[in-house]
């Protein structure tokens, strides 16, 4: 079959039905920023308490509502002018767009140093996407304060201003920032000026097909993309898809030194790279898919997001990428050209001679590397993935964080974000007794009736986002529950409850991906040996990368915590994509291993593959690592993390560890499978010359 893609003339009708499929796709790619779902609904669990009161909260107002918190400070002592002003801002807001509902105050606080006003702004599904207008709207209104006056905005609305411009731009910053770094390692990579080009269109063409199969599905078929996802899937499709494609071309090159017909070459290299591609791709595809079965609907719609990027990206690196190459032939790879019959200059490359090391003492090496990762995986000690506040949610400290500072030097510290309490309304009165009375709860407004519904909101004594106001609800929900099927929602109750749903997941999905992984190492390798030690090795490799990058996140960046979902997202980025490597070498030496042996199997797949792969592994690392280029500290942790962990696994797990286990197990490693029936070839020395034969 690899011939359809690379044959003379079939060569021309693949690179057509790419262009046609580039045309039709291109559209509807440019439309998917407008279906994605940044609201409450596409983050928070679809069963939990605070997600049910959101939905009932909707009978009581048309819109949903974010409220605005303006305040007024002077240190010396509010005086009558700023009330003055306070007021006739607050009567010029009503009068703003986007602004539904009561405007409330100018409110003064006890130590008389500062007024607030509420401002309720409509979030519904248009208000999200121009919420940073309305904000930027009462802004104006405010306009420049007077001398020793200080206005700050704060609040739910003035949060999510500060989240939507940290989102707006995403898909372009990370677009071109990953570009440019993949770009920089396939020259490096190459030394040509002109092969690097091939996979990045061919990467740029299937993410434009991902995301146009994504916006129809998210159109016509309630699939929830939001701006994580969105800007996930371009991360995955570069690095994912210029993995493939170096695996690809490295084994393409390989052919070509040994077959003049450069469509031969390419139909050869298809068919002993492609198994390891589609393996590696299936992996990552299914493993990825597990994240449906998450409670979090931000998590669980990024599984088929990510699913439907690198299925795409394989179906490009498997068909448009050879056909570009074989039509454009040769001197792509100017001005090292390979020809036929000249060495293949792997054979005594850098790891031919690492292979050479490992093979003298390699008990000493395995153990020696295990015992330093687990070394390094003491520092999940220091790892705190209990949910970020809201002041910690960014890398630098936005204007609704200094707001809220403001807010809580003057004002009760729920102020603006209040409980939401909904029941029977036959029971109102009882649920605000039981509210009243919750430590932690300094007050509660009057029973809003509608139908048979009561909404009360409750006033928190602490800070919303933190573990005292967490402890609080859960108190006020043991109250209140059985009174009047009351329900306990509000900001607090979301964070807590996406937190509960985090916790969920992780125990859930991070052991149904090592399932599946290992069934799909033991179906490809036909062993049970091999498969639990590979994955026995990428966990060890997981702990290492997750204890590293929680002692640097506290001592180096300053960093106060991580998501909750942090773990998750790490374990599955790391797990299936950086069980790619070692499916790209171990299917390597048991193809070698066939004529061989494994001991010399193993040296010669690591010394074939050692390049391309350390060269897939930066390309990923450097994808990852863009999105540090985001101002939110869960996207910047989840990319260091997964960076490093991407290039530990790369250098040192499957460089090291790996291939010292391959050469001490020798053949029994492929137990039970027929191919332990294959002796090993003698021990190899240790002089670099006996390397030779690689080639």
């Amino acid at each position: 079959m690899a011939w359809l893609v690379c044959g003379r003339w079939t060569k021309w009708v693949v690179l057509g039905l790419w262009v046609v499929v580039l045309a039709i796709a291109g559209p509807m790619a440019g439309k998917l920023t407008g279906v994605e779902k940044n609201d409450n609904s596409a983050w928070l669990p679809g069963n939990a308490e605070a997600t049910k009161v959101s939905e009932l909260q909707k009978r009581f107002q048309t819109d949903d509502i974010a409220p605005a918190v303006i305040v007024y400070e002077r240190t010396g002592g509010i005086t009558p002018a700023d009330t003055a002003k306070a007021t006739q801002d607050a009567a010029a807001m009503r009068r703003i767009d986007g602004v539904s509902g009561e405007v409330v105050g100018p409110l003064p606080a006890k130590d008389g140093q500062a007024l607030q006003t509420i401002v309720p702004v409509k979030v519904d599904a248009e208000g999200w996407e121009r919420i940073v207008d309305v904000v930027d709207d009462l802004r104006a209104t405010t306009g420049t304060p007077a001398e020793g006056m200080n206005i700050q905005f704060a609040g739910p609305a003035a949060n999510a201003a500060d989240s939507a411009e940290a989102f707006e731009g995403i898909d372009g910053t990370l677009l071109y920032t990953t570009l440019a770094i993949v770009a920089i390692i396939l020259l490096i990579t190459y030394r040509s000026p002109v092969l690097w080009l091939l996979p990045i269109i061919s990467a740029g063409v299937a993410l434009t097909t991902a995301q146009a199969v994504i916006y129809l599905l998210a159109k016509h078929a309630g699939l929830v993309v939001n701006a994580q996802s969105a800007g996930i899937l371009t991360v995955l499709v570069f690095g994912a898809g210029t993995d493939y494609a170096l695996l690809l071309v490295a084994r393409y090159r390989e052919e070509l030194r040994r077959h003049e017909d450069r469509h031969e070459a390419m139909a050869l290299a298809l068919h002993r790279a492609g198994p390891a591609i589609i393996a590696s791709a299936a992996t990552v595809a299914i493993g990825m898919s597990c994240l449906t079965l998450a409670e979090v609907n931000s998590t669980s719609g990024l599984g088929p997001v990510s699913a439907i990027g690198i299925v795409v990206g394989l179906l490009a690196m498997i068909t448009l990428l050879p056909a570009l190459l074989v039509i454009f032939g040769r001197w792509l790879f100017w001005p090292v050209r390979p020809k036929p019959g000249s060495v293949e200059p792997t054979a005594n490359g850098i790891y031919a001679r690492l292979g050479a090391r490992i093979a003298r003492r390699p008990r000493a090496v395995w153990i020696g590397t295990a015992a330093a990762l687990g070394v390094m995986s003491l520092g999940l000690f220091q790892l705190e993935a209990n949910g970020l506040s809201q002041a910690d949610q960014f890398v630098s400290k936005p204007s609704s964080v200094v707001g809220e500072e403001a807010l809580a030097r003057h004002f009760p510290a729920g102020q603006g974000q209040p409980v939401v309490v909904i029941g029977d309304a036959a029971s109102a009165s009882a649920i605000r007794s039981a509210v009243t009375a919750t430590p932690g709860i300094s007050d509660a407004g009057e029973p809003v009736i509608k139908g048979d519904l009561a909404l009360i909101e409750g006033l928190l004594t602490s800070a919303p986002d933190s573990g005292e106001a967490m402890a609080t609800i859960e108190r006020l929900r043991e109250a209140v529950h059985p009174i009047g099927d009351a329900q306990v929602g509000g900001l607090t109750a979301m964070t807590l409850d996406i937190n509960n749903a985090n916790d969920h997941d992780n125990q859930l999905i991070i052991p149904l991906v090592l399932l599946v992984v290992l069934v799909i190492l033991g179906l490809l390798l036909r062993s049970i040996v091999a498969p639990l030690l590979l994955i026995a090795t990428v966990v060890l490799s997981f702990g290492a990368a997750l204890g590293v990058s929680a002692l640097t996140f506290r001592h180096v960046f300053g960093f106060a915590g991580e998501d909750t979902s942090f773990p998750l997202y790490v374990f599955v980025f790391l797990v299936a994509l950086g069980i790619d490597y070692n499916i790209f070498l171990m299917t390597r030496v048991r193809e070698e291993a066939q004529q061989h042996g494994t001991r010399r199997g193993a040296l010669i797949g690591l010394a074939a593959t050692g390049g391309v792969i350390t060269s897939a592994g930066l390309v990923l690392a450097g994808t990852f690592a863009a999105l540090g280029s985001l101002p939110l500290v869960a996207f910047a942790e989840i990319g260091f993390a997964v960076a490093f962990g991407v290039l530990l696994d790369t250098l040192v797990v499957r460089s090291v560890l790996v291939t010292a286990l391959n050469l001490d197990l020798g053949r029994w490693i492929w137990w039970p499978s027929k191919l332990m029936n294959v002796r090993d070839e003698p021990a190899p020395a240790e002089s670099e010359r006996d390397l030779e034969t690689v080639a």
